[in-house]
């Protein structure tokens, strides 16, 4: 990845809709650029996927949650393959301690919530897990 494709990420983060034609205005660069880097980085797994970042006032509607989990031996990575699948799972790490993994869960309501707890519980491989409802952002 040089510095025109991390350039390239860079705007993508600001404004995940922006159109070819403006990020190559942005880049200095021909639209036939931009779209080659944008399929390379997809077909090599550089870029997952395009999302969205809500402002506060979404957030506030969504039911939000830390998920720990606890991986079998060998099976981290198709449990992670799994996992990053679940659209409801915005956010995936590996870590380090008596969990393998941390995934940040956003959903519209409890059903659902309930629901991608027993999907991830049914992950072959998974072994266990331990999950926090985020409750208020902690001001002060």
């Amino acid at each position: 990845m040089d510095a025109t494709d991390q350039k390239l990420i860079s705007l993508l983060k600001q404004d995940s809709r922006a159109s070819i034609t403006t990020l190559a205005g942005q880049l200095g660069v021909s639209r036939v650029t931009v779209q080659t880097r944008l399929d390379r980085m997809k077909h090599n797994g550089t870029i997952h996927r395009f999302t969205i970042e809500m402002g506060q006032a979404g957030l506030d509607d969504l039911i939000q949650a830390i998920m720990m989990v606890e991986v079998k031996g060998a099976q981290a990575a198709p449990v992670i393959r799994h996992l990053r699948r679940m659209p409801e799972i915005v956010d995936l790490h590996t870590t380090n301690g008596v969990w393998d993994l941390v995934a940040r869960i956003e959903v519209a309501n409890l059903p659902d919530f309930d629901r991608v707890l027993r999907q991830v519980r049914e992950i072959q491989g998974v072994t266990g897990s331990e999950t926090s409802l985020l409750l208020d952002r902690a001001r002060g």
